[in-house]
């Protein structure tokens, strides 16, 4: 005779399943309106039940499927808001075999085959039950074709035919077949009815477990009554007879929550070293880097919010020291400050998550964010810059007894020229008659062409020597100019070669000898520098404002990379705005 083994382990998820709505915990607006639709008769062909993990969709469809099929234990009921639990249709629907309840998981079934499969069966009567139910979870993962297989057979179903949706993801639901479904949003479930959940379940398991354990797991599970009750059967079997906060936290990669309260507060004094050595310390307890950044960011939006509500702070899921400790720096910490942590730690928390090494990002992502939790907001500044003694530019004109840029190098005077030196004492001059004033006469006539030098710039330009053009631009400041005589004075950057090559290609292109001369003086501006007069006449506007001063006399790395006049911004919102659509002409209209 062989002995009947034992029955398995069932975890707390399933032993302790709500079979009943009196059973479902945070759902008081679904049960009613499901209670009153029982009781008048009203029951729907179609539901769809939507929320996040764990709240009990699945639950819900198998407790309505039970409602609609009990008989009672006398065998005479009817369809009812609090099924039996004992008529063996219940029995089965909750077991999961029942022949006329059909489960089906549309993420792994989501052609059009599985679901013709459906309406061709939905002629055909239940096999005992009243109502033959079609249970579909995660329906949002049919295909287009699936869905439009069962719109018309969703829309006038037989009488004996019900369809129960589940779905976390109702915006991927067509609104054709939400249309044809009443819908539950079933709501996550809230911090106090989920301790007082998980406490009925502890006490009934004989289990000790501390309150701020099961504050732990309430807050780790973010509403899903699922995810707490196998984090509950988790925790039991960590403790191994009483389970502590501090061993739910172990259990979870957690850190005190005390101990990241006293990193965010270093972190906001800008206190790097002691930030480090804190992190470090958690660490090395076990704390997940992740996890204590995530804390970071939860402490964050705790803290904003309870700065704008202070009610926010009667949270059960956090110990009276907490609360004390986050009113005081809701009432110490700047807003800006605590955006400003936000986005950056939102931005650390991406970069923890693919580094090679969580904790090596975890201690730069601390840095940065000591080093700007002191930084001064913009009102703050501006206060300080307007403050702040304005600066004198120094004596000798902004380049502070320098040449200007712009000014030759002084350079002896008569520097000569490649190709014809400044004459002296008539020395060089072609004598009255004779073949040379012939020759003479007619280079005057042929360098005519070129009254003024505005002309050779548009000889360089017709030719295309864009890099000589381009040096005679930026570099050569005019002093003196006749037809076949150039005077200049070469800026700092110009070429050292530049008369040479000016003079060379003057020469090829017209026939004629130039004579190029460098001079240190009396030179005008160049082309360059006419052109960008305006802009250069705002820069050093701007360069001179006192505020500008200021903030190049506190930042003196700090350049001036664009300048917009009011009159650019007004043009710029006249180019952005939509144009007036005329009125189109029409050769038929008579005047």
């Amino acid at each position: 005779m062989t002995d009947t083994p034992p029955p398995g382990y069932q975890v707390l998820a399933r032993k302790y399943r709500p079979e009943t709505f009196a059973d479902l915990v945070g759902q008081d607006a679904m049960v009613r309106t499901l209670r009153n639709a029982f009781e008048a008769d009203r029951i729907a062909q179609a539901f769809i039940m939507t929320g996040i993990r764990g709240t009990g969709k699945t639950t819900t469809a198998r407790i309505i499927a039970k409602g609609m099929n009990c008989i009672g234990p006398d065998g005479t009921g009817g369809p009812t808001i609090e099924p039996c639990g004992q008529c063996e249709h219940c029995r089965a629907i909750m077991e999961g075999r029942h022949v006329d309840v059909m489960e089906m998981d549309a993420a792994s079934r989501t052609g059009v085959g599985d679901i013709r499969e459906i309406i061709d069966s939905v002629h055909y009567r239940a096999a005992s039950a009243r109502y033959k139910i079609y249970i579909i979870d995660e329906v949002h993962m049919l295909s287009t074709s699936a869905f439009n297989a069962l719109l018309k057979t969703l829309e006038e179903p037989p009488a004996h035919v019900k369809f129960i949706f589940a779905t976390t993801e109702i915006r991927k639901v067509p609104v054709t077949v939400l249309s044809r479904c009443q819908r539950f949003d079933l709501r996550r479930i809230e911090p106090e009815v989920m301790i007082t959940m998980l406490r009925r379940i502890a006490d009934a398991e004989a289990a000790h477990i501390t309150d701020d354990a099961l504050a732990l797991i309430t807050r780790a599970a973010e509403g899903s009554a699922r995810d707490a009750q196998s984090l509950l059967d988790q925790a039991i079997s960590h403790g191994a007879g009483e389970t502590s906060a501090d061993q739910v936290r172990a259990m979870l990669g957690l850190a005190d929550r005390g101990r990241v309260l006293d990193l965010y507060d270093l972190i906001m004094k800008g206190d790097a070293a002691g930030a480090l050595a804190e992190i470090g310390g958690q660490y090395a307890d076990g704390a997940d880097p992740m996890a204590v950044l995530r804390d970071l960011a939860e402490i964050t939006h705790w803290i904003s919010v309870v700065k704008i509500t202070p009610e926010a702070v009667d949270d059960p899921t956090v110990s009276p020291d907490e609360r004390a400790r986050g009113q005081a720096m809701a009432q110490a910490l700047p807003m800006r400050s605590m955006t400003r942590m936000w986005q950056m730690l939102l931005k650390a928390l991406d970069e923890v998550a693919s580094a090679p090494n969580a904790m090596m990002a975890a201690e730069m992502a601390i840095i940065r964010l000591t080093h700007v939790a002191d930084l001064p907001s913009p009102e703050e500044l501006l206060n300080r810059l307007q403050n702040t003694p304005q600066p004198q530019p120094p004596a000798g004109g902004p380049g502070g007894g320098q040449p200007m840029h712009g000014m030759a190098t002084p350079a002896p005077v008569g520097a000569t020229s490649a190709y014809a030196p400044t004459p002296a004492s008539g020395a060089g001059r072609p004598q009255q008659g004779g073949p040379q004033a012939a020759l003479a006469q007619d280079a005057d006539q042929a360098l005519a062409r070129f009254p003024t030098f505005d002309h050779v710039v548009e000889l360089i330009r017709t030719n295309r020597d864009m890099q000589l053009l381009v040096h005679v631009e930026t570099g050569l400041r005019l002093a003196a100019y006749q037809p076949g005589r150039i005077e200049f004075v070469p800026t700092d950057d110009a070429p050292r070669d530049l008369a040479q090559r000016l003079g060379t290609a003057l020469q090829r292109w017209t026939g004629n000898r130039w004579a190029l001369t460098v001079v240190n003086e009396g030179g005008g501006e160049t082309i360059d520098e006419k052109r960008n007069a305006k802009e250069t006449a705002l820069r050093a506007e701007a360069e001179a404002h006192p505020m500008v001063l200021a903030v190049l006399n506190a930042f003196p790395k700090a350049k001036i990379t664009q300048i917009r006049t009011a009159r650019d911004l007004q043009a710029k919102a006249q180019q952005d705005a939509l144009q007036e659509v005329e009125d189109e002409w029409d050769p038929f209209e008579e005047d």
